[in-house]
């Protein structure tokens, strides 16, 4: 058995611009860091990670927190929602908890964050980032390299370990300094901030809040199903197709046994999955997806335009397969509808209340 690589510190590498340079301000003092890549079904890249080590000579590895970031979402994050549906300060608390229980692992002896003072409203406040700090039991053992020198000093600064005077003041939302910073690294391409959440878009939230409303404790798998393709709903009945030929393979790739697959028989278009929420869907309610599905199929209009022959669309669940000849139709008896951003700000209002 091969002995695990150690490391002087831990960092939280989101693959943001500032996240590279705080863990490349520490190693340019000598030290080793590791990178935690956190995946959630809401953010993650851990295909990027080869790709960083490249191009931005950092080190990385993903951690999968998919199962207790969906059980803090749940449980109701104890610091509130922002604007949408993002937990943010919670979020950072949960992966500094993880990342703190993952020092004995690689020998770490200290954390390493790229937040800096000022430059999120929710999150990097400087009451926010005691918050968190405290919260997340890190207080002696994170640094926050890119804004040290606009807080106290860390016990690794006070030992000797970190030296404080190459560490940086930044504050602010502006980037300047992170700009400058990078090209005195080479970097010839430079990363966005960050962000990538869908929990902080109004779309991407309005889609969670639809599955919460019809299924109290969804999966991780929920909530990464909900961020392909194309989402539709009909009370409880969800439906979700594909937009191209990559959503079609990542849709059929999260089939469940006793989620329903739509295919048209005889024409090319969308594969859809339907995920029954409260039973078993009638065969009305079959047919009425079918004939929603086989809409988007640009050949399988015309054809009916033409001829006026019903299309031929195969069901398939739990290993058994059915042909259901429908009319295509945009308008059904269901009336299926996207979710709606409205929606965020009702189940937020309902759930404060509750």
């Amino acid at each position: 058995m091969t002995e695990r690589k150690q490391y002087d510190a831990l960092a939280l590498l989101s693959g943001g611009l500032d996240s590279l340079l705080a863990m490349r301000t520490v190693m340019d003092q000598g030290l080793t860091v590791l990178g935690l890549h956190f995946v959630t079904p809401f953010f993650g890249k851990p295909h990027r990670i080869p790709f960083w080590r490249d191009r931005y000579g950092v080190e990385g590895v993903e951690v999968d927190i998919r199962q207790a970031y969906v059980d803090m979402l749940l449980d109701g994050p104890s610091q509130g929602f922002g604007k949408w549906l993002n937990p943010c300060v919670d979020c950072k608390i949960i992966m500094l908890e993880h990342a703190h229980g993952l020092m004995e692992r690689y020998g770490a002896k200290f954390l390493i964050s790229g937040e800096v003072v000022g430059q999120r409203p929710m999150s990097q406040r400087e009451d926010a980032l005691n918050l968190i700090t405290k919260r997340a039991g890190v207080r002696d053992v994170l640094l926050r390299p890119l804004c040290a020198k606009n807080l106290p000093p860390t016990p690794m600064e006070a030992s000797g370990l970190v030296d404080r005077e190459r560490l940086h003041d930044w504050h602010g939302r502006g980037r300047k300094p992170q700009y400058v910073q990078a090209e005195h690294y080479g970097f010839t391409e430079i990363p966005t901030p960050a962000g990538g959440c869908c929990l902080t878009e109004a779309h991407g939230a309005a889609r969670f809040v639809q599955l919460l409303t019809h299924r109290d404790r969804p999966a991780p798998g929920d909530f990464s199903l909900v961020r392909i393709g194309r989402q539709v709903w009909a009370g409880p009945h969800w439906l979700v197709f594909g937009r191209t030929s990559s959503d079609n393979d990542r849709i059929e790739a999260m089939a469940a046994p006793d989620d329903y697959l739509f295919r048209l028989t005889d024409f090319p278009g969308p594969l859809a999955l339907g995920r029954p929420l409260k039973g078993d869907w009638s065969p009305e309610a079959i047919r009425d997806a079918a004939a929603l599905i086989s809409s988007y199929s640009g050949k399988a209009r015309k054809r009916f335009e033409a001829s006026g022959a019903p299309v031929r669309v195969t069901v398939e669940r739990r290993g058994a397969a059915e042909t259901v000849s429908v009319v295509p139709a945009r308008e059904t008896a269901l009336g299926w509808t996207e979710p709606r951003p409205e929606i965020v700000r009702e189940w937020k209002r309902e759930h404060a209340q509750a």
